[in-house]
């Protein structure tokens, strides 16, 4: 019928002309649920003949072939999800189906990844988790693919596509109303009492002091904001550090500077903005460039008369100076330096601004500053990296080290890839983390006398961009040494036979067995010498003996030749061969008596141990039983199955 799913056959003349091959193929999937037989109809007809017509019946029985969902398998599924979403959050299912229509889901199947970039997981049951720190907050849409591969323990696979939309979330984010919070209090202010009260919009808000370390005067209520101090005040300034964040995304946080200002203090320190700096600085900053600009005032609330400078560590007063209220770079930061990575890449220092009095009053502004990596250098290649390896080398032999180095920190953190990838033509493979060179490839120094390499180094992890990476290009190469072509062995070196000659066919003697060096050398074999009347022929490394009217009995003395290579200088074995020849007629006592060469070895004795249990009568008698009942319980089940 038009709905069957089968196509037109195809026709291709038989070879030699005799007849004609048809072909016929399935038009579509065949479903045993829908339809388990076709009959199809064939007709065939030739020029001037008859026309002819069979029918074909064709069955389809039910199998186990693993299906993926259409729109997985197909243009791939896509998924949305708000970047806001709780790490290891499930995203989505992979749900295979049997050709039976029995959905199933982890069990006997297996997932995996066919690409690894990407943060998301899969697990063994075929869920696409979100990556444990959760989705990058900050960015528009994030779109990740997944190439997802399926299968059952019967082999049966399927494949398809996951795409992962992240969408920026909809909700607000934490922010302060004001970046800097000026407070004044009265001197007699006790303990326990309100400061004052900062306020952050955002979800889940909860906030916390995290400069000073350790709040000695004043604490924070972590719901309400509220500011409270621990005793009676009596230094004239104080500086907090307020962080507002959102409890169930701690990512999302904004900070802000509470100068507190307790009134009726006679001497007072001067007030500065910022009260803290934090701030990341490249090592590539060029001296003589502001870090940042203090705006200090006394307590008449002028900057005259205002005095600034840097204490700290001796690699911060020797790396900054100060410009009047402006932070400045004295040298350059070199981040690969031992000095910068003893410090941990974090330098200190404290600005102290005193204003002019009697006596002067002086305030400290903290000041944190991380420097940061710059790709600066290109790796390096060795010089004159030459290697020489035998042409017998083995599979997964070592060449030798490709060893490049790089000035940037972390020095010489470097991968290795070789051009073009390993083949017949390059036959040698490189680890990219070490730089070793081993051979993938049979070699041979007839073909290649050496092989020139391209070998790329790239450095990682010099950079606080990881994309931005430097390499270059290396030329390695790699001498054939040859090794000279020994003789071949042959296990026999000298053979005595007998044979019986008959009329008929002609009869086989022996078969040589030789080994060259390599050892898949082809060998090649000819008689050099006995062979009477050519009553002897040699096919490879077989004998055989050419029917004759022989009436007595006579003695051959073959000697044959082998060696490794047909042309060119080579060495090569001789093998003697004594045939003793008996006609069909003529009786003879049947042995064979074969001596050759070979050394005394002596002779090597294994013991072996065989554990044999003997079990006891009344336990054959109890696993019988036992065994019987069981059986006829699998059949009264499979019987009631049957009936249902």
């Amino acid at each position: 019928p038009p709905s069957t799913p089968s196509q037109t056959p195809s026709c291709v003349r038989w070879p030699g002309g005799s007849g004609w091959l048809v072909t016929l193929r399935a038009g579509a999937e065949l479903d045993a649920h829908q339809v388990n037989q076709y009959t199809l109809t064939l007709w065939a007809a030739c020029p001037e003949e008859d026309e002819v017509q069979e029918h074909l019946f064709v069955r389809v029985t039910r199998g186990q072939v693993l299906r993926c969902d259409n729109s997985f398998a197909s243009a791939g599924d896509v998924v949305q999800v708000l970047a806001d979403v709780a790490p290891r959050t499930p995203l989505y299912a992979v749900v295979p189906q049997p050709l039976s229509g029995l959905m199933v889901s982890g069990g006997c199947h297996r997932f995996w990844l066919r690409n690894h970039d990407t943060p998301l997981t899969l697990t063994r049951r075929g869920l696409v988790l979100a990556p444990a720190n959760g989705f990058n907050t900050s960015k528009e849409i994030q779109t990740f693919r997944l190439e997802i591969e399926v299968m059952d323990r019967h082999g049966h696979n399927c494949s398809g596509v996951v795409r992962v939309e992240v969408l920026p979330s909809r909700r607000p984010r934490v922010t302060f109303r004001e970046p800097q919070w000026a407070v004044t209090v009265p001197k007699s202010i006790g303990p326990l009492e309100v400061v004052t009260q900062v306020h952050a919009s955002g979800d889940n808000v909860r906030y916390a002091i995290l400069a000073p370390v350790v709040p000695a005067l004043f604490t924070i209520n972590e719901v309400t904001g509220e500011i409270r101090s621990t005793r009676q005040l009596e230094a004239a300034q104080a500086h907090l550090l307020v962080q507002a964040y959102n409890v169930l995304h701690p990512d999302d946080h904004a900070t802000t500077t509470v100068n507190i200002t307790v009134q009726g203090t006679d001497q007072q320190g001067p007030s500065c903005v910022p009260a803290i700096f934090v701030s990341q600085v490249p090592e590539t900053a060029s001296p003589g460039s502001t870090l940042v600009t203090l705006r200090c005032s006394d307590s008449s609330g002028t900057e005259r008369h205002l005095h600034y400078a840097l204490e700290g560590p001796p690699a911060s007063r020797s790396s900054f100076y100060m410009d009047g209220p402006r932070l400045q770079v004295n040298t350059t930061l070199d981040y690969d330096s031992e000095a910068v990575a003893a410090a941990d890449f974090q330098l200190t220092a404290t600005i102290v601004v005193t204003a002019g009095g009697h006596p002067p009053q002086s305030t400290r502004v903290p000041v944190f500053l991380m420097v940061t990596p710059v790709n600066e250098f290109t790796p390096v290649c060795p010089s004159g990296t030459t290697f020489t390896v035998l042409e017998t080398a083995a599979f997964g032999s070592i060449v030798g080290y490709v060893t490049g180095t790089d000035r940037d920190y972390p020095q010489n953190s470097l991968t290795y890839r070789l051009e073009g990838g390993p083949g017949p033509a390059q036959p040698f493979s490189i680890d990219t983390q070490t730089g070793e060179i081993r051979v993938v490839e049979p070699l041979d120094s007839k073909r290649h006398k050496s092989y020139r390499l391209s070998v790329r180094l790239t450095d990682t992890h010099n950079d606080v961009d990881p994309a931005k990476r430097r390499s270059c290009l290396c030329e390695v190469t790699v001498h054939l040494q040859a090794v000279p072509d020994q003789a071949p062995v042959c296990t026999l070196e000298v053979q005595e036979l007998w044979i019986m000659a008959g009329p008929g066919k002609r009869q086989p003697v022996t078969h040589l067995v030789c080994q060259g060096s390599p050892s898949d050398a082809p060998l090649t074999y000819a008689i050099a010498g006995g062979n009477k009347d050519g009553r002897f022929q040699l096919e490879g490394n077989s004998i055989f003996y050419l029917p004759s009217d022989l009436s007595e009995p006579c003695t051959y003395v073959l000697l044959v030749k082998v060696w490794s290579s047909p042309s060119g200088p080579h060495r090569s074995t001789v093998v003697a061969l004594v045939v003793h020849v008996t006609p069909w007629s003529t009786p003879v006592t049947p042995s064979t008596t074969t001596w050759h060469t070979m050394l005394q070895k002596e002779p090597l004795v294994i013991m072996r141990t065989v554990a044999v249990w003997h079990p006891p009568a009344w336990f054959v008698a109890v696993l019988t039983v036992s065994s019987a009942l069981l059986l006829v319980t699998l059949g009264c089940m499979v019987q009631r199955l049957l009936c249902r």
